[in-house]
């Protein structure tokens, strides 16, 4: 299950994202700015951020220049951060880029649009991963029962 941290200040927001992150079986924590978020990251590990760009204390790109220079400074790997924004405005989604952002997605969320930025941000674990070591194709796996006291 992914763990994800939602940095979003407004509350219907809020819901919103987390209604859509719940559909696709993720674990989340809510922070309400960016100096939240910050402390966060640099706390815990996630799989990914969702970073509101206009919050008070610390805007998103402010946020992602110290998680990124936090993250380099203790030598943890680098978090995706994909920002989430009400404006759709040409230009917006480069600028978000160049600040360091990983992926720049537009309100109101939507599950499809988050699922396609995680099957890109967000590595799966390999099926042997989930499920452990597969009997090698052809073979029977069978579990005998010698004592006759029953396998149960």
């Amino acid at each position: 299950m992914p763990r994800i941290l939602l940095a979003e200040d407004n509350r219907l927001n809020q819901l919103v994202a987390v209604g859509v992150l719940r559909n696709l079986a993720c674990d989340v924590e809510i922070v309400d700015d960016g100096a939240k978020a910050v402390e966060a990251c640099l706390r815990d590990q996630f799989d990914a951020v969702l970073m509101d760009i206009m919050m008070p204390v610390m805007d998103g790109y402010e946020a992602t220049a110290r998680i990124r220079a936090g993250q380099e400074a203790a030598g943890l790997a680098r978090t995706p951060i994909i920002g989430l924004s009400a404006r759709a405005m040409d230009g917006d989604r480069e600028v978000a880029l160049n600040a360091g952002l990983d992926d720049y997605l537009t309100k109101p969320l939507r599950e499809e649009q988050l699922r396609a930025a995680f099957q890109t941000w967000i590595p799966t674990p390999a099926e042997d991963e989930v499920l452990g070591p597969q009997p090698a194709a052809g073979a029977l796996d069978i579990t005998v029962d010698l004592t006759g006291r029953g396998l149960g």
